[in-house]
């Protein structure tokens, strides 16, 4: 599956970061007029946790990991439904759309500590890093090259510039595409019973 794809598309869904005494807040106003809080709890980072996971996502085109499955319809643990009204098999979805992608959230997960630690302490290689972590938890080859990695570092770098000034009472919007929403996880069909056989 290629998560990589041209920009300019349509960009439904809205994320605002936010300053919260506990560290971020994060909304997500989905497409379809969900709108999500996320409480992030880093407080000791500069730059939120979830603005890397977002910046890293978006720029690498990686649409199976956070943001692609909240997009998608998934509730992680740190998230609630703040407005709107769900699906009627929300709960199922969100079930499917984090297990049958959890590898890839994970992936998400390194990808996306490799840029925000390149961001936080301007040392080390973020492509060099991005390339041992994927090797930890994937057998096919890295799909990024060293221009991939430096624009994520450099958008994350400016955002969180932009988050460190921002005034009083105002949040940081973010545009998440929806060529990288996660796509839906299809319920397992059930298995056909076995009939036995009659024996005469």
């Amino acid at each position: 599956m290629d998560r990589r794809g041209p920009a300019g598309d349509a960009e439904p869904v809205l994320v605002v970061f936010s300053p919260s005494p506990r560290g971020a807040l994060t909304l997500v106003h989905r497409d379809d007029g969900v709108t999500l809080e996320m409480r992030s709890y880093d407080r000791k980072s500069r730059v939120p946790h979830d603005l890397a996971h977002a910046v890293t996502e978006r720029e690498l085109g990686w649409r199976t990991g956070v943001f692609g499955c909240l997009a998608a319809g998934a509730l992680f643990s740190s998230v609630r439904v703040l407005d709107g009204r769900q699906r009627y098999d929300a709960r199922e979805r969100s079930r499917r759309l984090i297990a049958g992608h959890a590898r890839d959230i994970g992936v998400a997960e390194l990808l996306a500590w490799v840029v925000h630690e390149a961001v936080e302490h301007g040392t080390g290689n973020p492509f060099l890093a991005a390339r041992d972590a994927w090797g930890t938890l994937r057998e096919d080859p890295f799909p990024y090259d060293e221009t991939d990695l430096q624009r994520a570092t450099s958008t994350l770098r400016r955002l969180g510039d932009a988050w460190l000034n921002l005034p009083p009472g105002d949040g940081l919007r973010f545009s998440w595409p929806r060529r990288l929403t996660a796509p839906a996880v299809p319920p397992a069909r059930p298995r056909p019973r076995r009939v036995p056989r009659r024996v005469r």
